[in-house]
């Protein structure tokens, strides 16, 4: 998948406006259910760095924490380390697309996006949509849990 003259494209076809795609996606991360707490069990996804225009985990300041259920709930926190910035972020996991989507708890926009499967590896992509129209790419890097945990 790939955005060129303001379309997405899969494999070379347009699937849709980048437009609709943001909107998409701020439609799966506005879609949490309400489940009583103590009926969910949380999978942890891990602790990333996030860095745009190939920076590198060690020069991040933005941390993202995401753990799963298995009704595809997605919740974390975000922390902005040069401005001690944190907050809570919720969304989901669309199960026919596999697009997990996220954002500030009690926010519309922006919204950050990555497939579900990429959650699991050492590094990836992320798409970042703001309300105006703008989509970021960002990279996502996992960092490792300390040896003594």
């Amino acid at each position: 998948m790939y955005y060129e003259d303001n379309n997405v494209y899969y494999n070379n076809e347009v699937i849709c406006t980048s437009a609709e795609y943001a909107q998409q996606a701020q439609e799966i991360a506005a879609s949490v259910p309400e489940v009583p707490p103590a009926e969910v069990e949380w999978l942890p996804l891990g602790v990333f760095a996030l860095t745009i225009d190939g920076g590198s985990a060690e020069d991040a300041t933005l941390f993202l924490q995401l753990a799963v259920t298995k009704e595809g709930i997605i919740a974390g926190t975000f922390q902005n380390t040069s401005t001690d910035e944190a907050f809570e972020v919720e969304g989901t996991v669309d199960q026919e697309s596999q697009r997990a989507a996220w954002a500030k708890v009690g926010a519309s926009w922006p919204i950050m996006e990555s497939g579900i499967y990429n959650l699991t590896e050492s590094e990836a992509d992320a798409l970042l949509h703001f309300e105006d129209g703008e989509t970021q790419q960002w990279t996502m890097i996992r960092l490792d849990q300390p040896e003594d945990q």
